[in-house]
């Protein structure tokens, strides 16, 4: 009977060890997963750099619109209070003069 006994023995000791290297390979390949989808998932890490990125040169592009808004909101009122804007407005980039005077233009 001891034959037999350390034939189960050895079945016992080999279907643990079997388990075991189940139980270990499952881990090792959900901790595999896990780190890909955290690192290259829809909600995982980069995508967040790059929406983070986005979000920064978005950021950036609205304080320029609003810089352009305001300088021209300012040049708006200029034009329709300042009469020595609009004439100078006129003058510079249309090339418009005042009766009986002459535009000499030159070439840079």
């Amino acid at each position: 009977m001891s034959g037999y006994h350390n034939l189960l023995e050895r079945q016992v000791r080999a279907e643990a060890s079997r388990n075991r290297m189940i139980f270990y390979t499952i881990i090792v390949l959900s901790f595999i997963y896990l780190s890909i989808s955290l690192l290259f998932g829809d909600m995982g890490l980069m995508k967040y750099l790059e929406m983070n990125r986005t979000r920064t040169s978005i950021e950036k592009q609205i304080v320029e619109v609003h810089n352009q808004n305001e300088l021209l909101r300012r040049q708006l009122k200029a034009l329709k209070d300042d009469p020595f804007y609009r004439e100078k407005l006129a003058r510079e980039e249309y090339g418009l003069s005042k009766p009986d005077e002459y535009i000499f233009q030159y070439d840079r």
